[in-house]
């Protein structure tokens, strides 16, 4: 999946991703990926859209 990097400055394909769930606003549960930036290793982060 690809993710935007913020060091690098730019989209690219995350490694070792897996799928989390996070607390969003109002109580509810929000679907993110994260992942590690394949050129210089720092976590990658991506809100996914509803189930």
């Amino acid at each position: 999946m690809e993710a935007y990097c913020v060091k690098c400055r730019a989209k690219r394909e995350m490694q070792d991703e897996e799928e989390i769930v996070m607390k969003g606003k109002g109580g509810t549960k929000r679907r993110a990926a994260r992942g590690i930036c394949p050129t210089c290793g720092t976590k990658m982060f991506r809100i996914l859209g509803k189930a």
